[in-house]
């Protein structure tokens, strides 16, 4: 159901190259029950970074729209509320349409999540992938250990689901592209890991890899199988997978 790549540590902070740092406190409306920061929280932490990280670079006005593929979210220990939260965010990979940003979350007052995103650069009018510049590349690649980085799915799509139920959509899930926004996605994840907290406690990890756009108005299912310390998960409409993702103990 996985391949290696979804077992591999994320690579670390370099010791030098450009790192955006930046930071800010843990929010009441992004905390969980036991107050811990939650994953739609994190992933929505992670797309202001990167939108703070494009204008320090002075790339915002060029680069403005990005889609992600893929969102890798580990967390090694919780961070809880009250906190606050900073954030590093570098490269670990490009090509001249997409790349991999790594972002780490370290709270002042403990807990540390890892994440990483593979996020391509889009034309919003052709909706389709955008070459960036040259000063971008150059700024990014001071980081990478890979400058010809390709896409290749971690996941396959789940086959004999254990349970479905429906997810409702709301118009404020919808992003500038008429899509399910990807923090949405986020919000199905959490309904999996409440049937199954043991593989959610910490450190875990989740993926979630994103297939076709989900879009205002399709009927979603939410389904998971479990299978060991693994959970399966996919969002469909009607049989036609729209995105897949990974619950795991690490």
């Amino acid at each position: 159901m996985t391949n290696i790549d979804a077992d591999r540590p994320l690579r670390a902070v370099p010791a030098e190259g450009y790192v955006y740092r930046t930071s800010w406190p843990v929010t009441t409306s992004d905390i969980d029950e036991h107050l811990h920061l939650r994953l739609d929280g994190v992933a929505r932490y992670i797309q202001e970074v990167g939108a703070e990280n494009l204008v320090d670079a002075g790339e915002a006005e060029a680069h403005p729209h990005w889609i992600v593929n893929r969102t890798v979210i580990d967390v090694i220990e919780p961070i809880d509320w009250p906190n606050d939260v900073t954030f590093s965010r570098w490269c670990s990979a490009l090509s001249t349409r997409w790349c991999t940003m790594r972002v780490d979350l370290v709270g002042s007052e403990g807990g540390r999540i890892e994440t990483e995103g593979f996020w391509i650069c889009m034309n919003k009018d052709t909706l389709t992938p955008s070459r960036v510049t040259d000063t971008l590349i150059a700024r990014f690649a001071s980081t990478a250990d890979e400058h010809r980085l390709k896409w290749r799915p971690w996941l396959e799509n789940p086959g004999q689901l254990d349970s479905v139920a429906p997810f409702g959509l709301r118009r404020t899930d919808i992003d500038i592209f008429q899509h399910v926004t990807n923090t949405a996605y986020w919000h199905a994840i959490h309904e999996v890991m409440a049937q199954e907290p043991d593989v959610c406690t910490a450190p875990f990890r989740t993926v979630v890899e994103y297939r076709k756009p989900i879009r205002y108005g399709e009927e979603v299912t939410i389904g998971y199988s479990r299978r060991g310390q693994e959970v399966h998960v996919a969002l469909r409409v009607g049989d036609d997978v729209r995105a897949a993702a990974l619950l795991r103990k690490l």
